[in-house]
């Protein structure tokens, strides 16, 4: 708001203004400060062979199309989560974790046997 006084007999001008206020915008903000949680893609680990010396992303979000690995998936759905990269030392079969809850990522370390994991819903992809 801006306000202008003249004196006619002096000339004098004066314009007061109210202190800048800087404009709101509305964004998507997430207001909560709890880190994004996994879906359950799968209830039971993936059975994969690892190439030695090879960089592999391991999904974390569960929104991924190509589980067990990274699609990008979490960069619109699950933004705060990102993939877990890993270079294995050697070839080898292993069982990366399917329920993405596990404590040893990416490796199944049993996780999808307890309680929480058996009664929770499978996440269903969607083309969207």
């Amino acid at each position: 708001m801006n306000v202008l006084l003249t004196s006619l007999e002096h000339k004098w001008s004066f314009t007061w203004r109210q202190p800048w206020i800087p404009a709101v915008t509305a964004s998507k903000v997430q207001l909560c400060t709890h880190p994004p949680k996994p879906v359950i893609p799968s209830k039971k680990p993936f059975k994969v062979e690892l190439i030695g010396g090879k960089r592999y992303s391991w999904c974390t979000c569960g929104y991924s199309k190509k589980q067990p690995f990274c699609d990008g998936s979490h960069k619109t759905k699950a933004q705060g989560l990102s993939p877990l990269r890993f270079v294995p030392e050697k070839d080898a079969t292993v069982w990366l974790c399917g329920c993405k809850y596990t404590n040893n990522p990416p490796y199944c370390d049993g996780t999808h046997k307890q309680d929480f994991i058996v009664s929770a819903p499978l996440h269903e992809p969607t083309d969207s």
